[in-house]
């Protein structure tokens, strides 16, 4: 039952993306991202304030998977600092690669995508995003990759 809860989440952001547009601004940066093994492709769009993440969205195209994670991660991050990015970050490298819940984390909407550490080969869809939100603050003092 909850498999399908989850299933239904993951189907919901997938087909009703949020964030999914362009950002534009003084203090917007982007990082456009492949994912190597399948193809899927995106553009993460950050607004930056400080060590603050204002505003977050993507566009891009691809499998159920990268499109949900994608969605889930721009409403996850939004109005957070960069340090609490990190622990989030840090919690969904877990969660995708060995299905562990950190403790202490909420991991919001992207925890019904915890079944996709049995998927090996769907690894890099779920964490795709997440290695484009790495390649925009690679130089942010504040900002610490797992």
């Amino acid at each position: 039952m909850l498999d399908n809860l989850y299933r239904q989440v993951i189907m919901d952001h997938y087909r009703q993306k949020r964030n999914f547009g362009e950002l534009k601004g003084e203090y917007v940066k982007k990082a456009h991202y492949k994912n190597p093994t399948c193809g899927d492709v995106m553009t993460l769009f950050l607004d930056l304030e400080h060590d603050r993440v204002k505003k977050a969205a993507f566009l891009g195209e691809g499998c159920s998977i990268s499109m949900a994670s994608a969605s889930m991660m721009t409403e996850l991050i939004e109005n957070k600092s960069l340090k609490e990015i990190t622990s989030l970050r840090k919690a969904f490298e877990q969660l995708i690669r060995h299905g562990e819940v950190a403790d202490g984390i909420d991991l919001g909407d992207s925890l019904s995508l915890q079944g996709v550490h049995q998927l090996k080969a769907r690894h890099n869809c779920a964490l795709m995003t997440w290695q484009a939100l790495d390649k925009i603050l690679k130089d942010e003092k504040e900002y610490g990759t797992p």
